[in-house]
């Protein structure tokens, strides 16, 4: 149904030969690095390493759609490469630079940033010499509806000498812990009297500007992942007015422009989580032997199987579906496609990887194999962009505006 450019085709194939040759090898140093370095936010040297091998590839800046800092490529040539980066998702996307949340914070910068933010954070965050954070989430208030973010950001004064101080507390802010992170866009509320959706804004803040204190790692199922999820509180913090994005008022705009294309990364490196736990899943049933004879000649896996090859293709095509239609009809007119994947994509890979959990036995929910790390960040992404209920109630709103509009009919 979707055929993939030749240039795709030819990036499909250096990446899987980049993954064979030197990601997946790297995954056992990667570990043991970890653990000798006693810091769980440590930056092993294996990832400067791929990041280098990556590079030198032309594997680099494979999201970006600008064809001024990346390959330009469109959602749906993207698409089966993120796939790929996904069967190894805590090296490869950041060895490719194509890892979360700085793709979003670099697509904004491009976006709308100043000449200025390009050139101190958009440049070294395209290089990969520098890590960057997103601070939208808040304890205090449910953050799956982004009008409630409260931080507070007040201006004071007026022309050049203009400030905004910012007070207030936000968690989950992803990458905050990396040990590259120098910078933050955050998101808060300028104007609290104004219409719903222009009340908020972002707004570019170094991670170490006076008041700015990252408090702690957030454990996301008992993992502390590498980039880290910070609790971060903002004490009377001073943002020069230039370092609003775009306007006050547009941090709901921004928001939404950010997190399209993300859902797009981030569902099809779900599919290829799903597709290593499959091939793991297949792999041990034929190697272990229980009463008898190998696991996989059990009917219960052969079904468990079957029903894995089927449900990976269906959401890989439902995420190339929508991929095409953001190409071709833009993110708006898309909404409801990727909502759907958004609930499709994790429940599917949670899915797979408690099979092959199940199949692999104790082990599988050790850290000698990938599943229970994998399963666990897959499981926090129904969260993590948006809940399921907030798109199930999207989809739900346009299906039913469609029959009101034709009248009943």
């Amino acid at each position: 149904m979707f055929e993939y450019s030749e240039r795709t085709e030819q990036l499909r194939k250096d990446l899987l030969d980049f993954m064979d040759a030197h990601v997946y090898p790297a995954e056992s140093v990667y570990e043991q690095q970890m653990r000798e370095s006693g810091d769980p936010h440590f930056q092993p040297p294996v990832m400067e390493e791929l990041k280098a091998e990556a590079r030198r590839r032309g594997l680099w800046n494979l999201f970006h759609p600008h064809p001024s800092s990346g390959v330009a490529l469109t959602n749906l040539e993207y698409a089966p490469l993120a796939e790929i980066m996904g069967r190894s998702p805590h090296i490869a996307p950041e060895a490719c630079n194509c890892n979360a949340p700085d793709t979003g914070n670099m697509e904004v910068l491009e976006l709308f940033g100043t000449e200025e933010h390009k050139e101190k954070y958009l440049k070294p965050l395209l290089e990969g010499t520098m890590a960057s954070a997103f601070a939208m989430t808040e304890p205090a208030v449910a953050s799956s509806d982004a009008t409630n973010i409260a931080l507070s950001m007040v201006r004071e004064g007026e022309g050049d000498d203009a400030v905004y101080v910012l007070n207030g507390r936000k968690w989950f802010a992803s990458n905050a812990l990396h040990k590259n992170c120098k910078v933050m866009i955050v998101m808060g509320k300028t104007d609290p009297s104004a219409e719903t959706h222009r009340q908020q804004s972002m707004m570019v803040v170094p991670i170490d500007a006076p008041g700015v204190t990252v408090m702690r790692g957030l454990p996301v199922y008992g993992y502390q992942d590498r980039e880290g999820h910070a609790e971060i509180d903002f004490q009377d913090v001073r943002v020069p007015a230039k370092d609003v994005l775009k306007g006050e008022g547009e941090g709901f705009a921004i928001s939404q422009a950010r997190l399209g294309p993300g859902r797009i990364h981030h569902c099809m490196r779900v599919v290829g989580m799903a597709e290593r736990a499959l091939d793991l899943l297949c792999e041990r049933a034929l190697s272990r032997v229980t009463f008898g004879k190998p696991v996989a000649e059990n009917a219960n896996i052969q079904d468990w199987i079957a029903e894995a090859r089927i449900e990976i293709d269906m959401v890989r095509l439902l995420t190339l579906k929508a991929a095409d239609m953001m190409d071709t009809v833009g993110n708006k007119e898309a909404r409801t496609e990727i909502a759907a994947i958004k609930v499709a994509a994790p429940q599917m890979a949670l899915k797979v990887l408690d099979r092959a959990v199940q199949v692999h036995g104790a082990g599988g929910v050790t850290d000698d194999f990938p599943l229970a790390r994998t399963w666990a960040g897959v499981r926090t992404l129904r969260l993590a962009d948006g809940p399921d209920e907030v798109h199930k109630r999207a989809i739900a709103r346009q299906e039913l505006r469609k029959h009101r509009n034709a009248g009943g009919r």
